[in-house]
């Protein structure tokens, strides 16, 4: 029996070419509840980003918020219980060398600010596209990270790079979302650790537990859950590590698995 089901958002919840949330998704969510199921966000957006997903989103009644890949996770009341930071010995080479060396646009996660390296041009045409900001990033220096907590990097470039950062960021890995950039966040975090602390605070076993996505970084998640359901737009490699692939996001993929899979009875 299903007690909890976790999202992602972009490409799952809201389509990226709509930045919406389908009425009929709405619905089924809304269906959920009152069936006792407990519903959660898992993202790798930062708060601050919250605000910009719309108010049906940000109206409905989630239990809780699993962000920044499981760095930052909160229940319904927003009461914080992980709180995990980029460790700040991890930052000691890697801050100099990006500075140095980055010839990518490279963005910085804290909880209530974002900002970039540089500014680049290309990038946030890129995230434009995609739906994913509606401003220009400030521009700041790096060397923030040694003062303030930063949970999550995102440097701009090809998976054939991540070896070579990675390699100035002791205690790091790459949550790669899509080909054209990483989350780059602490090695024993993801949505996975998210989630077990998430269902621990609840009582829920994992195999109670279901996940959506569609990104690289929902590939751990979807294989932790008990069920797994890729969205029809996501890519090959993330769909084989899923149980159900649905439909696309634009044709309401979630409400289709949740009835095929008769979740709802």
């Amino acid at each position: 029996m299903i007690k909890a089901v976790f999202f992602d958002i972009d490409g799952t919840l809201i389509s990226m070419k709509t930045r919406k949330l389908l009425p009929s998704t709405l619905d089924t969510l809304y269906k959920l509840k009152d069936n006792g199921i407990r519903l959660f966000i898992s993202s790798g957006r930062p708060p601050i980003q919250l605000p910009l997903l719309g108010e049906d989103f940000n109206a409905f009644p989630w239990d809780g918020w699993i962000l920044l890949n499981g760095q930052y996770c909160m229940d319904a009341e927003k009461n914080v219980y992980r709180d995990h930071p980029i460790p700040k010995e991890a930052l000691t080479d890697l801050i100099p060398w990006i500075k140095e060396t980055a010839d990518y646009a490279c963005t910085f996660n804290e909880l209530d600010y974002s900002y970039d390296l540089r500014f680049n041009q290309g990038m946030y045409e890129y995230l434009h596209s995609i739906g994913k900001e509606d401003q220009m990033t400030k521009v700041d220096d790096p060397e923030r990270c040694f003062t303030h907590p930063t949970y999550q990097i995102c440097p701009y470039f090809g998976a054939e790079r991540d070896a070579e950062f990675l390699q100035h960021a002791k205690g790091l890995k790459s949550a790669r979302w899509n080909p054209n950039f990483a989350d780059i966040i602490p090695a024993d975090g993801g949505k996975p650790v998210g989630m077990k602390v998430t269902l621990e605070r609840y009582g829920i076993q994992r195999e109670e537990c279901m996940a959506f996505g569609d990104g690289g970084n929902d590939i751990t998640m979807l294989e932790y859950a008990g069920i797994g359901v890729a969205m029809g737009n996501a890519a090959d490699d993330v769909k084989k590590h899923a149980d159900f692939v649905t439909l696309d996001c634009e044709q309401d993929g979630i409400t289709y698995a949740i009835q095929h899979l008769h979740i709802l009875g």
